[in-house]
């Protein structure tokens, strides 16, 4: 059996609009260790000489999944996790999406890996995509994306097993407040890594 890694992993996972982009801005502020699991599709994108939009995106992501599996981003992001873990007590993972992800990222990582699921009420949730700067959708586009993500990605599966969950129903200062209280009581807190100068890259 491969040995569990010292350092902790905090996952957080929720369907669009809840409110998982603000809580990975302010862990990001508070100086956590952070890997975003978008980064690398974006970043194989990129790697194409390809315009960075969602279409691009999308369809490098089902290339992944086509190819290596419905874990495909797992699979690429666990060496860049394994080594954070030798540098950082604990890091953050933005962006967890499918059941097979998390079954790959709890094999390798064992029970030191904890899922935290922000939710809110549906109709909030569009409200919020709908008023975005960036990529607004409209109620319709804005439940065609749930139906996708959850039929075809999994995504509901790590929301369910969730260890802890946080309700945004309100006001973001109260979320983040109780996002806070939680690693408080998970005393999970950010610290500078071992070597600075040998921070894990995204590379594909």
């Amino acid at each position: 059996m491969t040995a569990q890694p010292k350092g902790r992993t905090l996952a957080l996972v929720g369907m669009p609009g809840a409110g998982k982009t603000l809580c990975a801005k302010h862990l990001e502020q508070r100086n956590f260790f952070q890997f975003r699991f978008g980064s690398i599709v974006t970043d194989e994108v990129l790697r194409r000489g390809l315009p960075l939009t969602p279409e691009h995106e999308r369809i490098v992501r089902e290339e992944f999944r086509a190819r290596d599996g419905m874990d495909a981003i797992a699979k690429r992001a666990l060496p860049l996790l394994q080594a954070a873990l030798q540098q950082h007590d604990c890091i953050v993972i933005d962006g967890l999406y499918s059941q097979s992800e998390y079954r790959t990222l709890r094999e390798a990582l064992g029970d030191t890996i904890i899922l935290v699921a922000i939710v809110a009420e549906r109709r909030l949730r569009y409200e919020r995509l709908a008023q975005r700067s960036e990529r607004p959708l409209t109620f319709e586009e804005a439940e065609e994306r749930d139906m996708r993500e959850i039929e075809h990605i999994e995504k509901g599966g790590p929301i369910a097993l969730a260890d802890y969950t946080l309700l945004n129903n309100g006001e973001p200062e109260a979320l983040l407040a109780r996002l806070d209280a939680l690693l408080e009581r998970l005393n999970f807190r950010p610290q500078p890594p071992c070597n600075p100068s040998q921070e894990p890259r995204t590379e594909v």
